[in-house]
């Protein structure tokens, strides 16, 4: 068993492969990701991005509920990331016969960037960009490309259709995580 140490923020690193969300609900957030129509990805990405300004704006932005879990800044942060990557990512399965993603290791960003020392105003601005973006990307996509195939650096695989369905699980997640204390 591989243990895992915590930064020296306190925060451990996720080892977890998350392709299950594929599979089945999410027990946590609620998502079922099989119940996610690709067409509807874009309209899933606007909505789940326009609530971030609002966790943006809170008070307690910069305080982790306990040492190792991230502030509602960071989980931001990293959901902007995430908008980000898969824009990438999803170029990538668009425009090369079955390609391989880089890995992207989202702790030590987390740390190289500094995610908790980030203007909360910045990031809200940024996010709602990178969600624009890849939400105009998705609904770009044609439907005779909702197969084609890409490898993750981990020998995940996914179609075009399926690496949507995975990544919406990201955001809706961590907004679940920062929200279900507020509720």
């Amino acid at each position: 068993m591989t243990t895992h140490t915590p930064d020296e923020a306190g925060i451990v690193p996720e080892t977890k492969s998350w392709t299950w969300v594929l599979e089945r609900p999410c027990p946590d957030c609620g998502l079922d990701t099989a119940q996610v129509a690709f067409r509807a990805l874009p309209d899933a990405i606007r909505e789940v991005a326009a609530a971030w300004p609002a966790v943006l704006e809170r008070a307690d932005v910069r305080t982790r509920p306990d040492p190792q879990t991230w502030s509602p800044l960071e989980y931001a942060a990293h959901v902007r990331d995430v908008f980000r990557i898969f824009d990438v990512r999803l170029r990538l399965v668009l425009d090369e016969d079955d390609p391989t993603f880089a890995n992207w290791d989202q702790d030590a960003t987390a740390v190289e960037e500094r995610y908790g020392e980030q203007d909360p105003r910045v990031v809200s601005a940024e996010l709602t960009e990178a969600a624009a973006t890849l939400a105009a990307a998705f609904e770009r996509v044609p439907d005779d490309a909702l197969g084609r195939t890409a490898l993750r650096s981990d020998g995940a695989r996914f179609t075009t259709e399926t690496l949507g369905r995975y990544f919406i699980h990201d955001p809706v997640h961590h907004l679940w995580d920062v929200t279900r204390a507020q509720a």
